[in-house]
């Protein structure tokens, strides 16, 4: 899991700070924002998460992470509220759910099989 995590720290370090160095590409590639605050919290936000997630792995926060940005890009671009173009981070965060639920899941069958609570066929 400790690999999950630094993907998606280098993932949300880079993407929380492109916005705060280079506002103009990321408003160029994810369209026109009425609340430049918002954008440059949200960017710290995702920024300090992703250093945390460098620094220290924690997989609880990893995944709710993963499941708050996905709750976002799907529900606003749905409602029109942001560009489709967050879809593509969608995916992304899709990618970091299934590996936490894939190594979960990994980490509950090994528990069970050593303790034969289960058939090892």
């Amino acid at each position: 899991m400790k690999m999950i995590n630094k993907m998606q720290g280098y993932y949300y370090f880079l993407s929380g700070i492109w916005p705060l160095i280079h506002l103009e590409s990321f408003i160029n590639i994810t369209g026109y924002k009425n609340d430049i605050w918002l954008v440059n919290m949200v960017g710290l936000l995702a920024l300090s998460i992703g250093i945390t997630l460098l620094i220290r792995p924690f997989h609880l926060l990893g995944l709710l992470v993963a499941l708050s940005f996905l709750a976002i890009d799907v529900i606003y671009v749905q409602n029109g509220t942001i560009a489709t173009i967050y879809l593509v981070d969608a995916s992304v965060q899709l990618v970091f759910i299934a590996g936490f639920v894939f190594l979960y899941y990994k980490r509950i069958l090994s528990h069970l099989r050593r303790h034969n609570s289960i058939p090892l066929d």
